[in-house]
């Protein structure tokens, strides 16, 4: 039996990826870890001063736009396919805000999480199927393990969540006999700078109790990780729904905490 030798990565042909939410957390970290594994990102959000030091860093094209808006993700695509094909779109970009119960939603924060959460990453994927189509390319959704199960207080973000899920298993389906992947990632519990952080209105004490005596809950690389793994499995190979959490919590409801002192 014959074995066909490695492509050394100097050799391999360029790819190309757009990732959403770039100016922090899992977008951030995803557009350094694509870099670093030699790809070509452009990474896409809404602050353009975090965008320039991400940049810098990392040496990725960037592009500020927001994606809840028709005129900024027009320009965002065409900005992006002027410059070359694009072999994965990262729809990272989202969000959570409260934690009150069903019984009192803030109708404004639920629906502010559905135009980013779900409307958002629908704008985006469509936009960029006709460039996918042809590089045969790759759409990656980050959604939450929220999408998965849903938990008291959470009503607003899982219904979002899983309603961003839905759509994508949908998109799956309806792309089977064509060329392109549809994959789901789907994290627990990550400390990230800003994510409970923005949930809480700024409220610090209230975004570290989140994370309070968990013994090592992810972080925004291991997430990174686990969608630069997908990217780079075979063609063939689907990753469909891949749900990643800390060793430390078995579900939303069941997280294991050492004391405090």
């Amino acid at each position: 039996m014959t074995s066909t030798p490695a492509v050394p990565r100097e050799e391999r042909p360029v790819r190309r990826a757009v990732v959403t939410g770039a100016s922090s957390g899992i977008g951030a970290a995803t557009v350094a870890a694509l870099r670093a594994d030699g790809w070509d990102v452009v990474g896409v959000a809404r602050r353009a001063d975090r965008l320039a030091e991400l940049a810098a860093r990392t040496g990725a094209s960037v592009v500020v736009a927001d994606i809840t808006s028709d005129d900024d993700v027009a320009r965002l695509v065409a900005e992006v396919t002027a410059g070359g094909p694009v072999h994965a779109v990262v729809n990272n970009a989202g969000g959570a805000l409260g934690n009150e119960p069903v019984a009192h939603a803030d109708l404004d924060g639920w629906r502010h999480m559905y135009e980013l959460n779900v409307l958002g990453t629908i704008r985006v994927t469509t936009a960029f199927l006709p460039a996918l189509r042809e590089s045969e390319g790759d759409v990656v959704v980050v959604t939450s393990t929220a999408a998965h199960e849903p938990y008291e207080g959470g009503g607003g973000y899982v219904a979002a969540k899983y309603a961003e899920r839905v759509a994508a298993r949908t998109l799956r389906l309806e792309l089977v006999g064509e060329p392109l992947r549809v994959i789901e990632i789907a994290p627990g519990m990550v400390r990230t700078e800003e994510f409970s952080l923005t949930r809480f209105g700024g409220d610090q004490a209230k975004a570290d109790a989140v994370y309070a005596g968990v013994p090592d809950p992810l972080v925004a690389a291991d997430v990174a990780e686990a969608i630069r793994w997908t990217l780079t499995q075979p063609a063939h190979v689907n990753v469909d729904t891949l749900i990643v959490r800390p060793r430390a919590q078995g579900s939303y409801t069941k997280t294991h905490r050492v004391p405090q002192a």
